[in-house]
């Protein structure tokens, strides 16, 4: 009878030249749901298409969004490293990202002022068909919620609808932009207001253009 090696959760997706004995730091203490994801191959992951991605959006089953488990294991080291230097994940999306000094305070209402307001890469994106891209939109204005529910208020899903149809839908097709703002359990900065803007096979230039440039740290960082 055969045997199956099995081997430890954070040797999976790593070339056996750069495996350790021990655990990694940065892997140590995850929650279920990460440690579910670093232990899964990449070829059984199964990336998301755009239609299943409007229905996550849709249906509000927000959960079900995952990076792809060697973009997740990169993910954890950088935001290991990255609060070993700056203390925590949103000082550094302040001072490096958003370059927004503290205490945070809107010029005007909700987006009335372009500098109240800044778009960004997706730092470390889902896995998604790769046509799929997503955007972050960081605010300096509050993102006011339903004290009982916890969901956005009437008023603001209107005011971020408004802007979403004036910045995105009116220069993409119909149907191909779709927006979310993450439960506060889901959020993995609390700091910053922000909400998620996915777009279907945007133009490059309007991307740029939107974003002044931007480059998402999965770009830069080097494991």
């Amino acid at each position: 009878m055969g045997s199956l090696d099995v081997i430890p959760f954070w040797h999976v997706n790593v070339p056996e030249r750069d495996r350790t004995s021990e655990c990694p730091e940065f892997l140590r203490g995850l929650n279920p749901k990460d440690l579910r994801g670093v232990s899964t191959p990449d070829s059984a992951y199964e990336i998301l298409p755009w239609q299943e991605v409007a229905r996550i959006v849709t249906t509000n089953k927000l959960e079900r969004f995952q990076r792809v488990p060697s973009q997740l294991r990169r993910y954890k080291k950088f935001t290991y490293l990255t609060a070993q230097r700056y203390g925590t994940i949103a000082n550094f999306v302040l001072n490096e990202r958003l370059r927004w000094k503290v205490p945070i305070r809107a010029r005007g209402r909700p987006f009335e002022f372009e500098d109240d307001y800044k778009v960004l890469f997706n730092d470390w994106p889902y896995g998604l068909d790769s046509r799929i891209v997503h955007l972050v939109v960081w605010t300096k204005f509050e993102l006011v919620a339903n004290n009982t529910t916890g969901d956005l208020t009437d008023k603001a899903r209107a005011e971020i609808e408004e802007y979403v149809t004036k910045t995105f839908r009116s220069k993409m097709p119909q149907g191909h932009v779709m927006w979310f703002k993450n439960w506060a359990a889901l959020k993995s900065i609390h700091a910053v207001e922000h909400f998620h803007v996915m777009l279907f096979n945007p133009d490059p230039d309007f991307m740029r253009e939107v974003t002044n440039g931007d480059i998402p740290q999965c770009n830069r960082f080097i494991v």
